[in-house]
């Protein structure tokens, strides 16, 4: 995933930075515990698409 693209993309709750699971291909909210997929290269930054963590996941 492009840099520059990481530090304009945010959480679309809360507007907070977004940190990147590459094991997991997906963009994780740790205040919101949302992680949002990438696929094909290309984020989904749509909250019905997007999978909450469990509470004692580590993040």
């Amino acid at each position: 995933m492009d840099a520059k693209l990481l530090e304009i993309l945010v959480c679309p709750v809360c507007k907070g930075p977004l940190l990147v699971r590459r094991e997991a291909s997906d963009l994780v909210c740790k205040p919101c515990r949302l992680a949002f997929p990438v696929r094909d290269g290309i984020p989904v930054m749509l909250v019905d698409d997007a999978q909450a963590l469990p509470a004692g996941l580590d993040l």
